[in-house]
């Protein structure tokens, strides 16, 4: 059940109207029914493993409180190699099969490991996450475990965030959900706001450029133009995808009254790869420096390799693709440099350009098939890069819908507002909504493309 997609908009037809009419006790459990329809729309099966990965957490972390701190450390270890092992053999297990394999045929060995390829679970990277990071929020003291396993279902399954984030951290989220509130009317302007424009980055800019990005990628006889051309697109087709579905999470939490963590904080305006990484995923970033990098040591001792170990992690949840490693691998040195070296002396806006290439070849990488892919690709770019048909007409296309965004992040970077169209007049809030939502039904793309993240 897609966010864009006709059998959505029937659901929250049914589902939010009679949550306004229901009392908000009974309400809560309404929303809970609503999210697991919407997880098990999917599959039964995938709702059945979510159902006991959820139970089982719920009953170790309970657990924590009537138990000396041995025994809570230990209960904290089930539940995290729990939680990762569910994640490790539906996403890793046919890709480390496959490259034992190589190795041992490398080896001259003829004996063979059983590649299992398993269909991943929906959302699975996300709601796993959020599952450790409350149980060692628990371990740690931060918050008391949640006595009722209802609620804790909530938490996990509220079906704005659960699919594709963002991974939202239990201090934040538990508070607004029992008990649930009425949204304010901000909060209902700014949901509109959210909606109509997170649509329009997904189905106008995002799924308009998806094409532009397969014909040189998934393409034998692309020219190096194209390739280099599919680059920049897929950096902003991926950013207006992933932001798009952030934006539309967020806009439907407010309308149960529920703020969600801003996920995308106009990262294309960052000036350092520090910074870009303050500005995207901001929940993936956060939950890997808390969960990972602090635990690792952080800044207090090997801050380089922890960086690069870090990153490297945080490039392997995306998939299991050399490739996902390699692009971690590149931003973890990027970081590492960042930091060793004197910030140069440059205006803002160069220093902006310079980070946004950096993120356009991690794209590069993050995009491609495989290593042998990536080689054949950089060959097509060193063999020339003179445009060759259609390449001209989709530079044009990338540009118009590109600076389509950046209409609207420009002021919103100048005032560090997301929700910066409440400060037009009530008039001009109305045209621009109605300007938005009209160009997102008509120029909406008949190219058909799930949300990139819900791979991961």
């Amino acid at each position: 059940m897609l966010f864009d997609s006709p059998v959505f908009f029937v659901f929250m037809l049914v589902v939010y109207p009679l949550w306004r009419a229901l009392p908000l006790r009974v309400g809560r459990w309404w929303v809970l029914l609503a999210s697991l329809v919407f997880y098990g729309w999917w599959s039964l099966g995938f709702l059945g493993l979510l159902l006991a990965t959820t139970t089982l957490d719920w009953a170790l972390t309970r657990s924590m409180d009537r138990v000396a701190e041995g025994r809570r450390r230990l209960l904290l270890t089930v539940s995290v190699v729990s939680n990762l092992g569910t994640l490790a053999v539906f996403k890793y297990l046919g890709f480390f099969g496959a490259q034992l394999n190589a190795g041992l045929s490398a080896a001259g060995l003829e004996a063979a490991v059983p590649v299992v390829e398993l269909v991943l679970p929906v959302g699975i990277s996300f709601y796993t996450f959020q599952a450790i990071g409350y149980a060692v929020d628990v371990y740690r003291r931060e918050l008391p475990p949640v006595r009722h396993f209802g609620d804790f279902l909530l938490f996990i399954t509220f079906f704005p965030h659960m699919v594709a984030g963002p991974i939202q951290r239990s201090a934040l989220l538990l508070p607004q959900l029992d008990p649930m509130r009425r949204p304010t009317s901000e909060q209902l302007s700014g949901a509109a706001w959210l909606l109509v424009w997170g649509l329009f980055k997904k189905d106008v800019v995002a799924d308009n450029l998806a094409p532009v990005v397969a014909r040189a990628f998934d393409s034998p006889t692309s020219s190096g133009f194209g390739v280099l051309l599919a680059s920049y697109a897929f950096t902003w087709q991926i950013y207006c995808d992933f932001s798009g579905y952030s934006d539309i999470a967020r806009g439907l939490g407010k309308l149960f009254g529920v703020e969600l963590l801003e996920n995308f904080r106009r990262p294309f305006f960052a000036t350092s790869p520090r910074e870009l990484w303050h500005r995207w995923h901001v929940s993936l970033s956060q939950w890997l420096r808390d969960y990972l990098y602090v635990p690792l040591g952080g800044n207090r001792r090997r801050p380089d390799l922890n960086l690069m170990a870090t990153m490297v992690l945080g490039g392997l949840w995306h998939g299991a693709n050399w490739t996902f490693l390699l692009w971690g691998a590149w931003h973890g040195a990027a970081l590492v440099l960042g930091r060793r070296l004197p910030r140069p002396p440059l205006p803002a806006w160069a220093l902006a350009v310079g980070t946004f290439h950096v993120t356009v070849f991690g794209f590069f990488l993050f995009r491609a098939h495989s290593l042998g892919h990536i080689g054949e690709l950089l060959a097509r770019v060193f063999a020339g890069v003179a445009p060759a048909g259609a390449d001209v007409a989709h530079l044009s296309l990338m540009v118009v819908l590109a600076a389509s965004v950046l209409v609207v992040e420009l002021p919103q970077e100048r005032y560090g507002d997301t929700l910066v169209v409440h400060r037009l007049p009530r008039a001009l809030q109305a045209v621009g909504f109605a300007l938005v939502a009209t160009a997102t039904a008509l120029l909406a793309s008949t190219y058909d493309v799930q949300f990139i993240y819900f791979q991961f």
